[in-house]
């Protein structure tokens, strides 16, 4: 991903608050994109709490998600929890 993208997405998410709502939400809304296939209300119910947590972050942090200007940011969340992820179990392996 371009880091330019990068950059940008984490200066929109300096508050703790509203990095938490992400680290909650966003796999939320991942993993109701597959289940949805399965239980369709309990994917869709997935989906919108995971929605309420990311802009309940945003107004925490006082300013709109990124992808109101350009859709390439929906992508970036995802990114941004997995590099997260694989950091944290990186240190937890080798260090």
């Amino acid at each position: 991903m371009n880091s330019s993208f990068m950059e940008n997405y984490k200066a929109k998410h300096q508050h703790p608050l509203n990095r938490l709502t992400h680290y909650i939400g966003i796999p939320m809304i991942v993993v109701s994109l597959v289940y949805v296939f399965f239980n369709w209300r309990i994917g869709l119910a997935l989906f919108v709490i995971g929605w309420i947590f990311q802009f309940v972050g945003h107004f925490i942090e006082g300013n709109q998600p990124a992808f109101f200007k350009n859709p390439v940011y929906l992508l970036m969340g995802p990114w941004f929890v997995i590099q997260k992820a694989f950091s944290g179990l990186r240190r937890l392996l080798w260090n």
